[in-house]
């Protein structure tokens, strides 16, 4: 018999004993699995399957009417490219971790959106990881993370456990901390000093003419704990400094717990004539206890917060709390980062966006 065509264009149907161009071939295994790939791609337009990857990848190098047939094809099988394969082969797979302590927090919501803003431009896709304030989680996932060969890593914080430091030096992909400025001017970073923020705002109570301030912390991650030293060396400055108006307790911070944390504070330390809570939220639950055992704010008691959630303008009192800039955060370090993967290593590498004390009705 002869056979007429090369085994490339061709194939056997073997049930019916004649041959028949691949285009019309039965699907293949990984089709027949429901996933579609690059070879049935190419089968569906009668090319070869490096000619579609060129298509796909390169289009300037094909013509046009074999790039609509390839474009075509992957309309009608609802193809999907291999990221994997795509970053074996070129060494990029143009995916950036992230690893942020929180989903629900508004604080990093903004921030990722920052971080989506500047890396869409750049075709990036992005893996969230969230670590729960977890060291192990943290690690967990950075390790999960590192196998889908990121270009690049954006961490929250300075404060990595020693496992995590051993693998991001072992991936040699470029690393920005977020949120927080290290000692080391060459680490690359986006984000502000959370101690001077905690004096800023306790100067700013002292300033107003409060001398018996205490200090409600929850979480108690690095930064909260940051500000809590800021606070205690604004009231050393002043000579105002007492231990026994501090208050932290590592469980979440939510309004609840707000709430919970001023009464308790009252009660160890009655005399408070101002608080500064870590965060907005506690601030809001400590003015609605306030406001349910009938104490004036700020006439009996300021209360002041940190981060300036939209919703502290609008509390009753509004509430004076530091405004940390989020979005800005996200959007400078994804932007840093991307000039690091692509070898534009600024030559400062230590962004300091500052704060902005938003001084309200609560003090």
């Amino acid at each position: 018999m002869e056979i007429s065509g090369s085994l490339l264009e061709c194939a056997i149907d073997v049930n019916q004993n004649h041959f028949m161009p691949i285009a019309q071939q039965a699907p293949s295994k990984s089709r027949s699995r429901g996933r579609v790939t690059l070879a049935d791609v190419a089968r569906q337009a009668s090319v070869a399957t490096m000619t579609a990857s060129r298509a796909i990848s390169h289009p300037e190098q094909v013509s046009q009417a074999l790039r609509m047939r390839v474009e075509q094809a992957i309309r009608d099988l609802g193809y999907l490219p291999n990221r994997a394969a795509r970053s074996l082969a070129s060494a990029h797979s143009n995916v950036i971790a992230v690893l942020i302590p929180s989903l629900s927090n508004a604080v990093f919501t903004d921030i990722l959106a920052g971080i989506q803003d500047a890396l869409d431009a750049g075709g990036y896709q992005v893996l969230i990881g969230n670590t729960r304030y977890s060291d192990a989680e943290e690690e967990k996932l950075l390790g999960i993370n590192l196998q889908s060969n990121p270009d690049g890593v954006l961490l929250t914080g300075l404060s990595q456990s020693e496992r995590v430091r051993q693998m991001l030096q072992s991936s040699r992909v470029p690393v920005v901390s977020m949120m927080d400025l290290p000692d080391d001017p060459q680490r690359l970073a986006v984000g502000f000093s959370q101690f001077e923020a905690g004096y800023t705002i306790t100067r700013h109570l002292l300033v107003k003419g409060y001398r018996r301030i205490g200090f409600i912390g929850a979480q108690l991650d690095e930064r909260t704990l940051k500000r809590a030293e800021g606070y205690r060396q604004a009231l050393r400055d002043a000579g105002s400094h007492d231990p026994r108006r501090e208050l932290l307790v590592s469980d979440p911070s939510t309004i609840a717990l707000g709430a919970e944390l001023l009464g308790r504070m009252l009660a160890m330390a009655p005399d408070c004539d101002a608080v500064f809570c870590c965060n907005d939220d506690l601030a809001y639950g400590a003015i609605y206890q306030c406001q349910r055992r009938g104490i004036a704010v700020p006439a009996r008691l300021a209360v002041c917060g940190f981060n300036d959630l939209p919703a502290s303008a609008w509390m009753n009192p509004s509430v004076t709390t530091i405004a940390t800039p989020r979005y800005r955060v996200g959007f400078e370090a994804a932007t840093l980062l991307r000039k690091a993967i692509e070898g534009d290593m600024p030559a400062v590498r230590r962004i300091d966006l500052g704060f902005t004390l938003m001084a309200r009705e609560s003090t």
